[in-house]
């Protein structure tokens, strides 16, 4: 089995790198920081890109069933992979109260909806998951004193550190924006037909909904499991097979940068006509 995880953490890294990495290039060259869906999306991309640098080593390690690393990167690692879990279910839900108050609120959002307050927004994430890590990372640094041998991954989630008081704000975190994601699609689906029933608007119907169908899928597959399951299983259990799932996160997001950028990509374009537009008639 070990082997296997270490083919299908090489395979996650394998796309999800590449994935990732042209994304925020894309996000940072081409869009930049002009609209709060855009920071959002650049916020979560780096989150992709900081849990997909550290699977090179959880590949090593499960391919040779050692660390050769100290205590302190292994610890690192972990976190990061945490973070992951949590900053990429709250920048998804983010994502998706924005397109909320784009689609069914688009006059009175427009002061809500702005890229100042989504860098605000953001910065209180990442300070959010810093304040998480000190306790976290102590209670791992703990158990990784009590093993005989530094076997990282393993002792780290095998133990107390999954029930811990911040394991159970994880899982609150992830049923919360859950159902604040459930209710955002519902909502959405609810004014798409009622009040967009054209033929003409069915492309842009389906690349909204695209959004929010593929972040319920993410959180049902990735998110929920890895929350729920290690607070009910007994201690020694293997959730492996759950942290290959959350980490496939990495490689679905680009999908949702798809989804979101293509009527973005139509808007510029518009944007750019309507400029000549009015340059010729001006000339």
């Amino acid at each position: 089995m070990k082997v296997f995880y270490a083919v299908v953490f090489g395979c996650i890294l394998v796309l999800g790198l590449p994935l990732n990495a042209v994304s925020l290039w894309i996000l940072l060259c081409y869009h930049g920081f002009r609209t709060p869906n855009v920071v959002f999306m650049i916020n979560l991309a780096i989150s992709d890109l900081m849990l997909v640098v550290t699977l090179p080593l959880r590949v090593y390690f499960y391919a040779t069933g050692t660390w050769p690393l100290n205590k302190l990167t292994c610890v690192s690692i972990s976190m990061l992979f945490r973070n992951n879990i949590r900053s990429s279910s709250i920048f998804i839900t983010f994502i998706s109260v924005d397109r909320l108050l784009a689609v069914v609120y688009p006059l009175r959002s427009r002061h809500i909806r702005t890229p100042s307050n989504a860098v605000r927004g953001s910065v209180l994430v990442w300070l959010f998951l810093v304040l998480l890590n000190i306790p976290e990372g102590i209670g791992f640094s703990k158990r990784l004193d009590n093993t005989n041998e530094t076997i990282c991954f393993e002792s780290v989630y095998s133990g107390d550190p999954t029930r811990s008081p911040v394991g159970y704000i994880q899982f609150a975190l992830v049923f919360i924006m859950l159902a604040v994601n459930f209710g955002c699609t519902a909502k959405v689906f609810w004014t798409l037909r009622h009040h967009l029933s054209e033929s003409a608007k069915v492309n842009s119907k389906m690349n909204v909904m695209g959004i929010f169908a593929l972040n319920l899928v993410m959180f049902v597959i990735c998110f929920l499991p890895v929350s729920v399951i290690p607070l009910t299983q007994v201690t020694g259990s293997d959730f492996t097979p759950v942290i290959c799932l959350a980490t496939l996160n990495c490689c679905l997001d680009p999908l949702c940068y798809y989804f979101s950028l293509d009527a973005f990509w139509k808007k510029r374009e518009e944007d750019d006509a309507r400029r000549e537009q009015m340059t010729s008639q001006t000339g």
